[in-house]
């Protein structure tokens, strides 16, 4: 397994596009809406946000989805679609203007949406630019990047990524692009992610795998503590790589799953880096533990904390605020088996042992958290399990972009 160039264009049949119509009032150069074409049927599954309060587009997707088959995926930014007027007919227009240029049925599109909640969508442009988004559907990494841009909100920098293995003799490929920046957090970040695969394999199997990816992807980041209405994870199988079908978990299963999940990895990793006025990436690495249950639910109270957040942002060695977090995070564990280290290219430094603090060198500690990639590990010293979530620090340009969000 290797990862390489292309996006959702990189396997076999798909197109992409990315264009400006309108949704996007205040920058006409920035592009709103994203559309990706199978040139054939595809088995396809998805996951979505658990917050009560859905968008119009993820009850759309989940009866588009009722026969494990799509096509498409279009996808607009600049408005979520969420608690807003004419919210799911609009978003079935969306599917049906797609559809019409596309040459399939409505219910082969699946749709999702990005932005301020609450307003309506300017339906009109979206189905206006309809054409010019059909037109400019090629097979390109240039394509799949101006898709990757159309779907960014506060993100500053696209999520885009593909990975290649082999596959019963077979070269398989699986491309992706996201976004995801602020109102992440846990059990589906604050995202939206679009997968394609020219992988024969049944829409059971995709989607037995997709929540398997997920669990170890994108529910294992935090950037705020917020959980998105939107929150859509789908993926596109047209089976064009001529690998014999998968549909059971057998050898070909942990081999489409090591790459698919490798993918979305690279692609949680990317909007954690990317949180919202975030200068460091942060990883919580805790081993040792009972389960992975309980690594996991550790690791996320860790990265999920404000204070170890402002912490990190100041370079400030407090790994007082893990063990704090670690203790409200509902685990039951003993303290004085804890052990904490902080480590980044600039080294790795320990500060705390059997659950109490160390002499450290306070300087080499500030130029370790001073790296954009900052490692917090910790070792439990109860079992065998381990789990590695990722986060980010929080910074005055968090409350400079969300002050004002809106308006």
């Amino acid at each position: 397994m290797k990862f390489i160039e292309g996006g959702v264009c990189a396997a076999t049949g798909f197109k992409a596009a990315g264009v400006h119509v309108g949704v996007k009032t205040h920058a006409d150069w920035k592009k709103d809406v994203a559309l990706i074409v199978s040139e054939t049927p595809c088995a396809a599954a998805g996951v979505f946000t658990k917050n009560v309060v859905k968008a119009a587009p993820i009850r759309v997707d989940l009866e588009h989805l009722k026969n494990g088959a799509a096509r498409a995926i279009i996808a607009n930014s600049g408005n979520a679609n969420a608690c807003a007027p004419h919210g799911e007919e609009y978003a079935e227009r969306m599917c049906a203007a797609a559809a019409k240029v596309i040459g399939c049925a409505p219910d082969d599109v699946l749709v999702s949406s990005t932005g301020v909640i609450g307003q309506t969508l300017n339906i009109a442009a979206i189905e206006g630019g309809m054409q010019s988004l059909c037109d400019a559907l090629e097979r390109s990494p240039e394509a799949s990047d101006a898709a990757a841009h159309a779907i960014m909100t506060t993100d500053t920098a696209k999520k885009e990524a593909a990975v290649e293995t082999t596959i019963g003799g077979k070269t398989v490929r699986i491309g992706g692009v996201a976004k995801g920046s602020g109102m992440s957090h846990p059990n589906m970040g604050t995202m939206l992610c679009f997968l394609t695969t020219d992988c024969a394999i049944s829409s059971g199997m995709i989607h037995e795998a997709l929540l398997e990816a997920a669990a170890v992807s994108f529910n294992r980041i935090s950037v705020d503590g917020d959980t998105s209405t939107n929150d859509s994870c789908m993926v596109l199988a047209n089976g064009l790589a001529g690998n014999a079908e998968i549909t059971d978990k057998n050898g070909d299963y942990a081999a489409f799953l090591e790459a698919l999940q490798a993918l979305c990895v690279r692609l949680a990793r990317e909007m954690a880096s990317d949180g919202e006025g975030a200068k460091h990436l942060v990883t919580c690495t805790v081993k040792g533990a009972k389960s992975v249950k309980s690594a996991e639910t550790i690791a996320k109270s860790v990265i999920s904390s404000t204070l170890m957040k402002a912490a990190i942002f100041g370079a400030d060695a407090n790994w007082g605020r893990a063990l704090c977090a670690m203790g409200y995070s509902g685990e039951a564990f003993d303290p004085e088996k804890v052990n904490v280290s902080f480590a980044s290219a600039a080294g790795e430094i320990a500060v705390c042992a059997d659950g109490r603090g160390l002499d450290f060198d306070e300087a080499k500690a500030k130029q370790i958290l001073s790296e954009h990639d900052v490692e917090i590990n910790i070792a439990m010293g109860e079992g065998g399990a381990e789990c590695v979530c990722w986060g980010c620090d929080i910074t005055y340009d968090y409350i400079k972009i969300n002050g004002d969000y809106r308006t």
